[in-house]
């Protein structure tokens, strides 16, 4: 599966402030230390998840473990939570994910590491507090990124329009690793635009959320219209400046 290294979520309208992660030109972002999110996949050779499943997965994850409390400022008691300084280090740089492979003692090894496990219809992610470029745990390193893709097996049913949807890109070819990273990006950005009480809902709920891919009018339409927009730095699978996701929340939409 692709790694998305240095693949970055960038929003679709042209008002970028100066310090936001998401300026393509370089900015004292890129003069912070670097950190990437670590996600797994769980992948037995003879009963791997669907595609979508695994990608509906990733995103849910990835908004996990940013509403922990181990991520965020305080607690109740005014504590800090143990994950909140490298949580906020990490999107006070530029935002990197990177997905990765593994099964049997693999997975046995990764899921003993602090993280959080988040389980799909029959996907299995586990996402880990972000680590230094250069720092991977050993048990996290030595996974593959490359490996057998992914495929939904069954026609998927249309996404529930009255909730969030990641809108795919029709036009754009990735495999599902890069996939999982890119809905992981969309689901932060909507994240990121919501305010306390939407957040608070959303995660109450268990953070439902859809993943599709839309015909090219309708993609036209999504990406013209206000909706976080993710684009790709394009070191990786595609071209840069690739719109990949469309992050679709109730509480967006104009």
């Amino acid at each position: 599966m692709s790694s998305d290294r240095i693949s970055e979520p960038l929003p679709a309208t042209p008002e970028t402030s100066a310090d936001s992660p998401f300026r393509t030109e370089p900015t004292a972002r890129d003069e912070a230390p670097q950190f990437v999110l670590p996600l797994v996949v769980h992948l037995e050779k003879t009963d791997p998840p669907a595609r979508n499943d695994a990608l509906v997965t990733a995103a849910r994850a990835v908004l996990t473990i940013l509403s922990d409390p181990r991520s965020l400022g305080e607690d109740e008691g005014g504590a800090e939570g143990e994950w909140a300084r490298v949580m906020r280090d990490w999107q006070d740089a530029r935002i990197r994910k990177v997905v990765r492979r593994a099964r049997g003692a693999e997975w046995r090894k990764a899921s003993a590491l602090p993280g959080i496990t988040v389980t799909g219809g029959h996907a299995e992610v586990r996402v880990f507090p972000p680590v230094p470029l250069d720092g991977w745990p050993k048990e996290l390193a030595k996974l593959q990124v490359s490996g057998t893709d992914l495929d939904d097996p069954e026609p998927l049913a249309a996404p529930d329009a009255a909730g969030p949807v990641l809108w795919m890109s029709p036009d754009v070819e990735m495999s599902a690793g890069k996939a999982m990273a890119q809905a992981g990006h969309g689901a932060q950005l909507a994240w990121w635009e919501l305010s306390d009480t939407e957040r608070k809902a959303w995660r109450e709920a268990g953070f439902p959320l859809s993943v599709a891919t839309p015909d090219a009018a309708r993609w036209r339409e999504l990406t013209a219209s206000g909706l976080p927009v993710v684009r790709d730095a394009g070191f990786t699978e595609i071209a840069p400046g690739s719109c990949t996701v469309v992050a679709d929340h109730p509480a967006l939409r104009r």
